[in-house]
């Protein structure tokens, strides 16, 4: 009997244990899932974004793994390079001396590393385009293979891109629309090139001829020069890829947008110092020379940065370089940033990068003033107006009034500080276009090359190139579709205008496919750089640093911000139910 009552009392504790713990496990296991209860103003407040998912800690050291081995590659593959080309390097060092020696170590490792890592060639590229002339006359002393050295970013880097377009199975001429009358104006310079040059390569030189007798005959290097002068037409046509490749978000877009901006500025600054120094007289430029050389630019003069200039105050006569090789290059980097400046802003939606945009363009302005090109005197105003018109800015009060007040400052203060610079300047320009019209020159340009037209393939790409004049270049041809006339025939004139309509056309329709506010101001200048370019006669900018870059990358990254357009869509769209029930929260 009291077995049995013991019994029971032990099943009666241990039942009762048993069903205390199972309902502590069921509170915590409730509590855990349950949501907690949200205080009043907490639940007032509004989240516009989700909260960021946490990486584990296996996630994390994954990343950590991946980072180091990352590194690890990089200082491997730097070091060989580097040790590799210091050898080489050295080996050369008796023939060519130290600049030849340390050209072949530089030019070694930037191939390398471009073929590696191409978006950060890519980078570099753009960045070291703008002071390559102070790069190469101030610091390697006029090397030739530093003249070079922006192509051993980009080559490589197009190679690496091409070959992975190719592995995704995907086309690497974007858009499809250009591909027909890409290779329509490649193969009529190509057969330019084996008719006309090859049949000049393999003429008896010219010097042998009799007087008189009128047959092809060889001058300088046809096959050289023919070379150069495809590379220079075309050569730079990947950059649209490339910059279709480079810019993938908006993030990245802005990134490019700063800092160009960043780099103009610094660039434009140094050209006002340029002109200061020698305008004091710190730099003597070419004001002690008579004659004819008072109007000749030369490395002589070279002041600060860049290359030739000309500075013969005396005469009327100021050509400045900034930071580029020659005053040509400084006048269209000028004309360049008239939009680039303006796409800053106007398109930028932070407000120091706005104001950052202003003082960008006040530079363009000073410098249109100073660097004595009358070409960047007329057309940067001009600029300014038809982008106001074309981008719809005008009618932006909010943007347009500040910027204008801005710019009329700053106008206001130049006129005070430099009164007669800026007169000078001005009746200079207006003199040079009553004595000599563009209009008129453009139009003895073009009756000069179409009398001396010869056969229906012209005299050989590459004849009136100016980069390929070391090789018998013999033609001064300074407008651009009568140069394309002269070396290429009417044919190749119709098939880069038919490029370069297409172009045009394509990238209309595709900026105004763009809808967000502050992509589609980006996409309209971007756009209207193309426009003014492609149909421009006047010099030949399409030939020459900067335009032969900036104008086939932007191509590139206006196809490009339909795609970044939709992504900021999606995040918005994302973001608005969210939004939505912190608005509904509140009016309850």
């Amino acid at each position: 009997m009291e077995c049995d009552t013991a019994y029971a009392t032990l099943r009666d504790t241990a039942y009762a244990t048993l069903r205390e713990r199972t309902l502590k496990s069921k509170a915590v296991y409730f509590t855990a899932i349950m949501p907690k209860p949200k205080s009043k103003r907490k639940s007032k407040q509004k989240t516009t974004t989700p909260e960021t998912p946490q990486l584990s800690l296996k996630e994390q050291l994954a990343l950590n793994r991946q980072a180091a081995k990352a590194k690890q590659e990089f200082i491997s593959l730097a070091s060989s390079t580097f040790f590799g080309s210091l050898f080489l390097g050295l080996l050369l060092f008796p023939i060519g001396g130290p600049k030849a020696t340390i050209g072949v170590i530089i030019g070694i490792c930037a191939l390398v590393l471009s073929f590696k890592y191409p978006r950060q060639a890519l980078w570099t590229f753009l960045f070291y385009m703008p002071i390559s002339g102070t790069v190469v006359y101030g610091v390697a002393g006029g090397n030739a293979l530093f003249q070079l050295a922006k192509d051993a970013f980009f080559i490589p880097a197009a190679i690496t891109i091409y070959q992975e377009f190719k592995r995704k199975s995907q086309p690497f001429l974007i858009p499809k629309q250009i591909r027909i009358p890409f290779f329509i104006l490649l193969i009529l310079a190509l057969l330019t090139l084996l008719v006309v040059n090859g049949g000049m390569q393999f003429a008896p030189p010219c010097d042998r001829i009799p007087r008189g007798i009128k047959m092809v005959c060889k001058n300088g290097q046809p096959l050289i020069m023919g070379l150069l002068g495809l590379k220079v037409l075309l050569g730079y046509v990947p950059l649209i890829t490339c910059g279709y490749y480079l810019i993938r978000n908006k993030k990245e877009l802005l990134f490019f947008a700063r800092s160009h901006l960043v780099l103009a500025i610094i660039c434009l600054g140094l050209g006002v110092v340029q002109y200061l120094f020698l305008s004091s007289g710190k730099c003597e430029g070419t004001r002690g020379l008579e004659g004819a050389d008072l109007f000749k630019a030369t490395l002589k003069a070279r002041c600060l940065i860049g290359g030739s200039l000309v500075f013969s105050p005396d005469v009327g006569m100021i050509r400045l370089p900034g930071t580029f090789v020659s005053p040509w290059h400084w006048a269209w980097f000028i004309i360049s940033n008239a939009f680039l400046t303006y796409a800053s802003a106007f398109s930028d939606p932070s407000l120091i990068w706005r104001i950052g945009g202003l003082v960008g363009m006040a530079l363009v302005i000073v410098n249109a003033f100073i660097s004595g090109q009358r070409i960047a005197l007329a057309l940067v105003p001009v600029v300014i107006v038809i982008l106001l018109i074309l981008t719809g800015q005008i009618a932006n009060l909010k943007r347009f009034i500040p910027i204008a007040i801005g710019i009329g400052v700053v106008a206001a203060i130049g006129t005070a500080m430099f009164p007669e610079v800026i007169q000078e300047r001005v009746t200079s320009f207006v003199d040079r276009w009553n004595a000599a019209p563009p209009t008129d020159f453009i139009a003895d340009q073009a009756g000069f090359t179409s009398k001396g037209q010869s056969g229906i393939f012209g005299a050989g790409i590459g004849r009136a190139t100016n980069s390929a004049r070391a090789y018998g270049a013999d033609a001064l041809i300074e407008t651009y579709y009568p140069k394309l006339l002269f070396e290429m025939g009417p044919l190749a004139v119709g098939g880069f205008l038919l490029l370069v309509t297409v172009i045009t056309w394509v990238t209309f329709k595709t900026y105004r496919s763009v809808k967000e506010p502050n992509l589609r101001s980006f996409a309209a200048s971007f756009w209207v750089y193309v426009l003014v370019i492609s149909y421009n006669t006047y010099w030949y900018p399409l030939d020459t640093d900067p335009v032969a870059v900036y104008y086939w990358f932007l191509i590139g990254v206006i196809l490009r911000l339909p795609e970044i357009d939709r992504e900021e869509r999606a995040k918005q769209l994302a973001e608005e139910p969210t939004g939505n029930k912190g608005k509904k929260k509140k009016r309850k």
